[in-house]
């Protein structure tokens, strides 16, 4: 049930993101460290709201990694004793 939740929500925010970006057909000009490029607000909200999703869907799998090594180390623990 959390994990439809969740995917609602994504979707719902997704979906605004989205609406957001192709009302604004302005072009945004963004300076890199070494480029410059000029892009439009849809596809700068589409291209960071990606960026944001992948982080976060990363940062979420390294926990889940973290939290099961620790729970493996600590029932190895909990045999060897």
């Amino acid at each position: 049930m959390r994990l439809y939740i969740t995917i609602i929500f994504f979707v719902f925010f997704l979906a605004i993101a989205f609406i957001f970006g192709s009302q604004n057909e302005q072009l945004l000009s963004l300076n890199y460290l070494v480029a410059r490029t000029e892009i439009s607000v849809a596809m700068a909200v589409s291209l960071f709201t990606s960026i944001g999703f992948i982080l976060g869907l990363l940062f979420s799998l390294l926990w889940r990694l973290t939290r099961a090594v620790r729970r493996r180390k600590g029932l190895s623990a909990q045999k060897a004793s």
